[in-house]
């Protein structure tokens, strides 16, 4: 299997991806993924995976929202010779979209770290000082508040913690600090 550089993956989101808004998210994702390969001593290869998995989950969400994930898992990646698991995972973080459910370790973690991460930066904006002082009580007040963020389905974080066994607190505490780094 070939080595897919990090370089590579940003190129293809800049060829992608032009709004702000979108390639943030795209980063915040690839490095919530990251640092829980790393947390979960995966080896650098996996560890490369996830960060790519999440990067590039919403590449083609831009230009082809109504064919998200399908036009990028079934052409775009592929051509591109992105590794299966990066693509199942993909496939797999949009459930409804796909009819494939997070089966897999990555599949799993990319599930919950989309929305949430999401979420949590719609919580750091409306902070004087983003993530560097965010307690979770932060986050979970926001949660409870249906028009905070309402296009982020509260079900998908909550399904994500169980995903991946964690209690939601502690998932929201371990993204804080990922992404306060």
């Amino acid at each position: 299997m070939a080595v897919i550089k990090r370089e590579a993956s940003v190129k293809l989101l800049d060829e992608f991806i032009k709004g702000e808004s979108l390639l943030n998210h795209s980063m915040m994702v690839a490095k919530a993924m990251e640092g829980y390969a790393r947390a979960l001593n995966k080896s650098e290869q996996q560890v490369e995976e996830w960060w790519t998995a999440g990067l590039l989950h919403d590449l083609d969400w831009e230009k082809y929202p109504d064919e998200h994930p399908h036009k990028a898992v079934s052409e775009i990646l592929p051509e591109h010779g992105y590794p299966e698991s990066v693509i199942e995972a993909i496939k797999a973080h949009a459930p409804e979209r796909t009819g494939k459910e997070p089966n897999s370790e990555i599949e799993r973690y990319l599930f919950a770290c989309d929305e949430l991460s999401g979420f949590m930066n719609a919580v750091s904006l409306m902070r004087p000082n983003g993530f560097e002082d965010m307690k979770v009580k932060s986050v979970t007040k926001k949660l409870k508040d249906a028009k905070f963020a309402a296009n982020v389905p509260r079900e998908d974080i909550r399904k994500g913690a169980e995903l991946i066994g964690k209690e939601l607190n502690d998932h929201i505490t371990f993204l804080i600090g990922v992404f306060r780094s």
